[in-house]
């Protein structure tokens, strides 16, 4: 089964590069968007159909423990499963993250190996 995913990142590079680490994985992806930060996540969201988000946590403009309480807000986009994909380690805003209900997390940089177990079984929560 193929998801549609939203890439949510500051650095054109790094959407990039997620896009194609996540290919490769051998992850399923329908329709892939990209945005450079909350707010263009959002208003993508208004018009396409997602099923799962990956996410930075520091953008300019709306960072992405901005755009996770603006998720919740709304019936539609609150149960989009998001993932975080970040150089952020600290454990405050990781925790803060998780409380807002991000579904994992996967540290910069990463393997094509562990983004698909990660995205794999959180789809598979998500099913069920």
């Amino acid at each position: 089964m193929a998801y549609n995913v939203l890439i949510v990142d500051d650095s054109q590079t790094m959407r990039k590069v997620i896009r194609k680490t996540v290919s490769i994985s051998g992850f399923e992806i329908g329709d892939c968007w990209e945005a450079g930060n909350g707010r263009e996540a959002l208003d993508i969201l208004h018009s396409c159909w997602v099923d799962l988000i990956l996410a930075d946590l520091n953008m300019p403009v709306m960072n992405g423990l901005e755009m996770l309480r603006e998720l919740k807000k709304g019936e539609l986009h609150r149960h989009i499963p998001v993932i975080l994909i970040t150089t952020e380690g600290s454990e405050k805003r990781l925790e803060e993250a998780y409380a807002l209900g991000i579904k994992g997390y996967i540290q910069k940089p990463f393997y094509p190996e562990t983004i698909r177990d990660v995205l794999t079984r959180i789809m598979e929560e998500t099913r069920d």
